[in-house]
């Protein structure tokens, strides 16, 4: 028999009840992202109004730890400014979740760069510089390094 991860109540949650699921049809950015060894792919739709993210929404094929981290980030930025939506982290994700197993850690770095790569798309269409959204290289970070 497979060994059960220790998820938390919230990773839990959001697997089972996850917020913002599906497409804004006239989404402001969109970004995409997906982890080659693990095979989750997370699409992200974000609807800005002004410097707020208005709306958010995101389509995940993926375990229940990339379900979770997309549901919960969306929470986070929706709401928020721009500037405040980057400061999100991996991190962040993970912590508000109160925790991943080290093994799943992957899935709240692609939870960040679906967010980064969303407000990049955004910006390319408003003819903004968007080389400071694009997602940071955590490749490395999930292994405890």
């Amino acid at each position: 028999m497979a060994e059960q991860l220790p998820y938390s109540d919230k990773v839990m949650d959001h697997f089972l009840h996850p917020r913002n699921v599906g497409e804004i049809a006239d989404a402001s950015g969109v970004g995409t992202v997906g982890n080659p060894v693990c095979g989750d792919i997370m699409k992200m739709y974000i609807k800005v109004e002004g410097e707020v993210i208005a709306d958010v929404k995101f389509k995940t094929f993926g375990c229940g730890a990339a379900i979770a981290t997309s549901s919960m980030v969306t929470e986070m930025v929706k709401g928020k400014t721009i500037d405040e939506a980057l400061k999100i982290t991996n991190k962040a994700v993970a912590d508000a979740l109160d925790g991943l197993p080290p093994v799943k850690l992957h899935c709240s770095v692609l939870a960040e760069q679906a967010l980064r790569s969303a407000l990049a798309d955004y910006y390319k269409k408003i003819g903004k510089d968007a080389s400071h959204f694009e997602p940071k290289d955590h490749s490395h970070e999930h292994h405890g390094q």
